[in-house]
């Protein structure tokens, strides 16, 4: 399933964008980039009929777009986009400030636990659109 899966990965650390995109390439998904809120608005602005997933970083460096806002940006436009936020102290806001199923991986984490993440929202995607009908 994860092949030709694209992905929207915000990161503003530049090592860390290294180290997800080639742990997510490695697990067979398409990785799209943003370092950036503004780049990652305007892929999500051109891209976000292919994106089957969202994972940002919630700080994301200077700007006043966060990572909270990017997801909320994006679910606006795709309801079900799968949303992995990643952080190094906003943990506590998650609740307040998170989209609905979403999963929040403080860092610093394995990446076996982002892939588990992505994989596991994905799947209950999936099973949302195969669900039969209730009646």
């Amino acid at each position: 399933m994860a092949q030709s899966v694209p992905i929207l990965v915000v990161e503003d650390e530049a090592l860390v964008l290294l180290d997800v995109e080639a742990c997510l390439e490695d697990g067979g998904y398409t990785v799209l980039t943003a370092s950036n809120g503004r780049e990652a608005i305007q892929l999500i602005e051109r891209r976000l009929a292919d994106i089957r997933a969202l994972i940002t970083d919630i700080d994301i460096g200077s700007g006043d777009i966060s990572g909270w806002d990017i997801a909320r940006m994006a679910r606006e436009g795709k309801a079900d986009l799968p949303v992995v936020y990643m952080t190094g102290a906003s943990t506590a806001q998650w609740t307040s400030q998170g989209v609905p199923n979403s999963i929040l991986l403080p860092k610093p984490f394995a990446m076996a636990q982002l892939i588990a993440a992505v994989s596991n929202l994905l799947n209950a995607s999936a099973e949302v659109l195969k669900a039969p009908d209730a009646g």
